[in-house]
């Protein structure tokens, strides 16, 4: 780091990605900051700068050895490598920087004391991570997938049986479905449909519920998915249309699945609910007296859109799924961040990372999910820009991903 950079990042202060700090601080209180910007996106921690951002200099003779071998070696878990260097000023005084990138196995915790504590980094300051990041932190590090853990107060009655038989006999090949209750329940558990208890029968496991239930929503309540649709570009005025659809992810058959499904799944039911919201009419009668109808969007990229948005949603967040239809795009909203160290970049380039691989791979089985599993790559970039004449924006917060697929030009519409 060149002694500008340093001279800029400290008048900048401290925020969530830099961290200022004496060198005389306790080995575990070092140890707090790397784990909480580990656990975030990483940053930088300088030693030897106060908290005002006054410089004070390094005052300990083994700083280094005592960051890497005490604080990193005894007190951080699992193990960083970080980037350690000095940066020597004009005056004589010289600053140690830290730097860290973003931890990919989360959660970073400190050791101290037979203990382990994990920290999160909110602004400017570092904090004990609530039950609610802890599970965040766990889910995206690979350690838990929400999509199995259990639905309180369901049981086999909240599946439907129709949708499970098809599944097991039509899909994966069973010869024949459970004979019994007792049976279903080692099936689903094995499957992972199921959860079982110490202290009384199975219940529904997330994925089981949103896969098969009769009414994901009145167990689940942030199962299904928020549709509205405006006639402007905000949402400035009365909806349209607004509504939550609820459902089953799988759709039922009852022979080739070639057919139409005799009862849809939520795909379905949301396509049928935005259907007159995402379609032009020509203006002027054609022959035969029939308006010719266009599709406004790319149909393959909508369906590859809310699919994506739907199997790799975050569980741990309490919102549902969100679609919504303005004059000018269609903006696709799942709750949650991207996987672990996933970016936009590399989910462009095709790299693939199912946060929820037991959801995945039913609908994979279904064929609503190809096999390859890029669909963003082969199917969304490239339908939506031939379509539109225009790209599709990725909006990736800590909070969610919004896929917004801009709306074909009044006229230009291609027809259905």
């Amino acid at each position: 780091m060149l002694k500008s950079d340093l001279l800029q990042l400290v008048a900048n202060g401290e925020n969530s990605g830099a961290e200022f700090k004496r060198d005389d601080l306790r080995p575990e209180q070092l140890a707090k900051e790397i784990v909480a910007l580990a656990n975030l996106k990483g940053g930088m921690i300088l030693l030897g700068v106060e908290d005002d951002g006054s410089i004070s200099g390094i005052q300990r003779d083994d700083l280094e050895r005592w960051v890497m071998d005490t604080v990193f070696g005894r007190y951080v878990h699992p193990m960083i490598l970080p980037y350690y260097e000095v940066v020597a000023l004009d005056d004589g005084k010289r600053v140690a920087v830290i730097t860290l990138t973003e931890g990919t196995a989360k959660p970073y915790t400190v050791r101290h004391n037979d203990r382990e504590e994990v920290f999160v980094r909110v602004g400017s300051t570092s904090r004990r991570a609530t039950r609610e990041q802890l599970a965040r932190l766990f889910e995206s590090g690979g350690m838990l997938h929400a999509e199995l853990l259990p639905v309180s107060g369901s049981a086999l009655v909240d599946l439907d049986r129709n949708r499970l038989e098809d599944y097991l006999v039509r899909v994966v090949g069973d010869p024949a479905s459970p004979p019994d209750d007792d049976a279903w329940h080692q099936r689903l558990i094995g499957l992972g449909f199921m959860v079982a208890r110490n202290d009384g029968p199975p219940v529904c496991s997330i994925a089981g519920m949103v896969l098969f239930g009769h009414s994901p929503r009145q167990k689940v309540r942030y199962a299904g998915v928020r549709w509205m649709s405006f006639s402007g570009i905000d949402m400035t005025y009365q909806a349209q249309d607004d509504g939550v659809i609820d459902g089953p992810l799988v759709a039922l058959w009852t022979g080739d699945h070639s057919q139409p499904p005799v009862d849809a799944g939520l795909l379905e039911r949301l396509s049928d609910r935005m259907q007159p919201f995402i379609t032009l009419k020509a203006e002027e009668l054609q022959d035969g007296l029939r308006r010719e109808v266009g599709n406004r969007f790319a149909p393959e990229a909508v369906r590859e859109a809310v699919l994506n948005a739907l199997v790799h949603r975050d569980w741990t967040r309490p919102v549902e799924v969100e679609v919504v239809n303005y004059a000018d795009r269609l903006d696709i909203k799942s709750p949650g961040s991207l996987q672990n160290s996933m970016t936009v970049e590399k989910m462009l380039a095709g790299q693939r990372s199912a946060r929820n691989p037991v959801v995945m791979e039913v609908m994979r089985d279904y064929g609503y999910v190809e096999q390859r599993g890029m669909g963003v790559r082969r199917k969304i970039v490239p339908l939506t820009r031939d379509f539109s004449g225009r790209d599709a924006a990725f909006d990736v917060t800590d909070d969610f991903v919004q896929v917004s697929l801009p709306a074909v030009r009044q006229g230009g519409a291609a027809p259905s």
